[in-house]
């Protein structure tokens, strides 16, 4: 079953979403660090207090993750586009628990920036932490996974050769609405589809990886140890705005949605900070 971190009259907890009812489960206030798969599976389900899914605020699926690592280049079709030579190591960067928003909060864009783009990603969150885990023992450490949209200030990214500052700007990241656990779906070729306005923009599966879930987990513990409730990005298919002719960017009252099958639908209005 799904699982969701939200927010009911100014209290926050962790639910199970069956339908569009979210069950309360006790004892814990969001989804992260302490909430590994086996707490959740064997915590008590509040039936008594279920509640319809639009009464609450959906948070972003991991609120105050330890990290987020963020992977670039890592569709053939982004590649190509952005007209960069093959690499046989992933690109990464961080991001901030700050960006984070939720599944259906708004998008804020920055007076600075004239170049937001969209990005929607797979989110792998980890249960069990560790350093150097081998690729065949993986999916041991993947708490479960969650839709992203790693908006982008372009025009901020490419100041530098380092794309921290285009990437990290507070309240720009939709990730959630659930956590989905990994006997619920299988990833390996699952779609990923982008919308701006109503009108498709990415299409790609997951089988197109360049670099595949237990590659990134395998690479990313080898320099450090992964925590639980760290989450990690997987990369963006080609279609982003910035590589459009014409560009395409996002602007106050556009409204995006990430959908990936299996695993949930995000859709978030862009609004002028």
């Amino acid at each position: 079953m799904p699982y969701l971190s939200y927010e009911m009259n100014g209290r926050a907890g962790v639910g199970q979403l069956i339908g569009n009812s979210v069950i309360p489960l006790e004892g814990f206030t969001e989804l992260g660090k302490d909430t590994p798969l086996a707490r959740l599976s064997s915590a008590k389900r509040l039936e008594s207090s279920a509640f319809d899914l639009d009464e609450a605020r959906i948070r972003p699926v991991v609120p105050n993750p330890p990290r987020i690592f963020c992977v670039g280049l890592n569709y053939a079709s982004h590649v190509a586009e952005t007209k960069r030579a093959d690499s046989d190591y992933p690109v990464l960067f961080p991001k901030f628990a700050g960006s984070l928003i939720g599944a259906r909060d708004s998008i804020t864009l920055p007076p600075e920036s004239s170049q937001v783009d969209y990005e929607g990603e797979l989110a792998v969150v980890i249960g069990t932490g560790g350093r150097r885990i081998s690729e065949e023992s993986a999916a041991h450490h993947i708490l479960g996974y969650s839709t992203a949209n790693d908006v982008t200030m372009r025009d901020y990214q490419y100041k530098t050769h380092q794309w921290m500052q285009g990437k990290s700007w507070d309240n720009s990241t939709p990730i959630g609405p659930v956590l989905v656990t990994p006997p619920e779906v299988d990833v390996s070729s699952a779609g990923i589809r982008t919308t701006v306005n109503g009108v498709e923009v990415q299409n790609s599966d997951l089988s197109h990886l360049i670099f595949s879930i237990p590659r990134l987990i395998h690479i990313i513990s080898e320099f450090t140890a992964l925590l639980p409730g760290d989450i990690i990005l997987t990369g963006t298919p080609g279609g982003v705005g910035y590589r459009r002719e014409p560009q395409l960017f996002l602007f106050d009252g556009d409204v995006v949605t990430v959908e990936i099958d299996g695993v949930g639908s995000i859709t978030n209005n862009c609004v002028a900070e």
